[in-house]
């Protein structure tokens, strides 16, 4: 009996271990500033809410963390959509005004490389906004930070939540910096090719039903010469 229990143990501590190391890994790096951060050139920022239930519309396979809303919405529980999610939101600006609406697509990645740090999520936004045009986003998302220093902590909490406040980019590519991948699809912006970065922050989540307290953050970095170009 002995050695069942040594054994049993053994495989709870090794298990506790690996869990341990594989979230503290200290080779795998936060990423820095985001380089859009520091541009001079004219960005876009766009924010908008996070929660599914503070959206316009939000789905899934119905069996995710996050519930669809409203809750009549149609899910996608078909075998080749079972793991894309689907969004879509208002759009405000700096102010806080409405600068228009957004649409995301979410699928998990099969690159995901948890050892690397690495939980990839693909991604693609169609955002239109009035003032500017709309934008096609292809990104994609590494969500590990937020998995090792948000959704982690709030599972191993007795209260199965988190509360605080986290700040991170989600765009790990396919840029060579990080960056998402945007193209202009109609107005001032038909045609150019930009560069974009999403982030999020968060100051609460739940273990059980997932974001609580979350906002989104689009900034794209709009070309130099972009009044010669529309000339």
């Amino acid at each position: 009996m002995k050695y069942v229990v040594s054994l049993l143990l053994g495989l709870v501590i090794g298990a506790a271990l690996f869990v341990a190391g594989l979230l503290f890994n200290p080779f795998i790096a936060n990423r820095g500033l985001s380089p859009l951060s520091v541009t001079d050139a004219e960005v876009i920022t766009l924010n908008f809410a996070n929660v599914p239930a503070e959206s316009i519309a939000y789905t899934n396979d119905g069996e995710s963390l996050h519930d669809p809303y409203p809750e009549k919405v149609l899910q996608l529980w078909e075998a080749p959509i079972r793991s894309t999610s689907a969004m879509a939101t208002v759009m405000r600006d700096a102010r806080n005004q409405v600068a228009g609406i957004g649409v995301k697509f979410s699928s998990d990645s099969e690159s995901t490389r948890l050892l690397k740090g690495q939980a990839i999520v693909d991604s693609v936004w169609y955002v239109y906004l009035p003032e500017h045009g709309s934008l096609f986003i292809q990104q994609t998302e590494n969500y590990f930070p937020f998995v090792r220093e948000v959704a982690f902590p709030a599972w191993r909490s007795s209260a199965n939540s988190w509360r605080g406040s986290w700040l991170g980019d989600l765009t790990a590519g396919p840029g060579a910096l990080g960056t998402a991948a945007v193209t202009g699809g109609s107005g001032r912006v038909k045609g150019l090719r930009m560069e974009g970065v999403e982030s999020m922050s968060v100051s609460a989540f739940s273990a059980d039903i997932g974001l609580v307290s979350s906002e989104g953050r689009l900034m794209i970095e709009m070309p130099e010469n972009l009044e010669e170009i529309n000339e």
